[in-house]
């Protein structure tokens, strides 16, 4: 992802009730207003606990929801909700969503949009700090946050349940690659990339593979190691986990399998097919 060249940076904008760091001239005019009740309508650049607000457009919202494949099924936890639109638009996907926001007066204004659509229900909001608060319940989560809060909150985000969906509007993780990306808008709109991670399973450490013993070594959702069979060992190359489903060489055979807590089992393919199961041991 291209960074904004430092001699362009220092005008501290917000999405969502945390601060996003760029130095960039918007056309307020073509994002999506939020629908209100003329009680109170924020403006773009409006003053928060942090920094400024700035809305995300609503295509990038969908495709946003799109890239993390959103149903009925969700629950989506949005990290700084700011007018509630991204929770509105999941829950108008049928998936029950929560937004996070500091800001009281934008809290407000959420939930009178959402009930002014008829997903009261099943979109909620609550005035809370990102960091203080649980996530466990989410399976996906939408944010859009400055680049050193995306890598406050990776442990956090890391810890959630393998299969969980993070999707971030402009703002990567650095080392932790995306599983994917999506695009909208035109080639040069200010805000029209989301990166996707799967939060994956750990397998870092020793495992019992039959009679010989598998030690992995997790980087994020890479994985590498090794396999000793007596006096035999075989490097495990292209190792990689989505969510909780695993899948490696080793020499000649590929190891498909998913991850369930201290046990991995799946099949094998290539010179020869067949069962596999993986404890582990340390």
């Amino acid at each position: 992802m291209s960074r904004v060249p430092a001699a362009r940076m220092g005008v501290f904008v917000r999405l969502a009730g945390r601060a996003t760091l760029l130095g960039l001239m918007l056309d307020v005019g073509a994002l999506a207003q939020p629908r209100t009740t003329g009680q109170f309508e924020p403006k773009s650049g409006r003053p928060g606990k942090d920094v400024e607000w700035v809305p995300t457009p609503q295509v990038l919202v969908e495709k946003m929801l799109d890239l993390a494949h959103v149903t009925s099924r969700d629950y989506v936890i949005d990290l700084g909700s700011g007018d509630g639109r991204t929770v509105i638009a999941a829950a108008r996907r049928g998936a029950r969503a929560h937004g996070i926001e500091f800001d009281p007066d934008m809290v407000a204004l959420s939930e009178r949009n959402a009930a002014g659509e008829g997903l009261g229900g099943r979109a909620t909001f609550a005035r809370a700090d990102l960091f203080k608060s649980d996530l466990s319940r989410a399976t996906v989560i939408t944010m859009f946050l400055l680049p050193q809060i995306n890598l406050d909150l990776r442990p956090k985000l890391l810890n959630l349940k393998p299969g969980t969906r993070i999707v971030s509007n402009t703002w990567d993780m650095e080392e932790w690659e995306a599983d994917g990306t999506v695009e909208a808008g035109a080639d040069n709109a200010t805000w029209r990339r989301a990166y996707l991670w799967i939060v994956p399973a750990r397998v870092d450490g020793k495992w019992r593979l039959q009679r010989a013993q598998l030690v992995l070594k997790q980087q994020f959702q890479v994985v590498s190691g090794t396999l000793t069979s007596g006096t035999d060992r075989t490097p495990v190359t292209e190792g990689r986990l989505r969510g909780d489903l695993i899948e490696f060489n080793v020499g000649s055979l590929h190891y498909n399998g998913r991850v369930s807590g201290t046990v991995m089992e799946g099949t094998t393919s290539g010179s020869a097919s067949a069962p596999w199961r993986a404890t582990r041991i340390g």
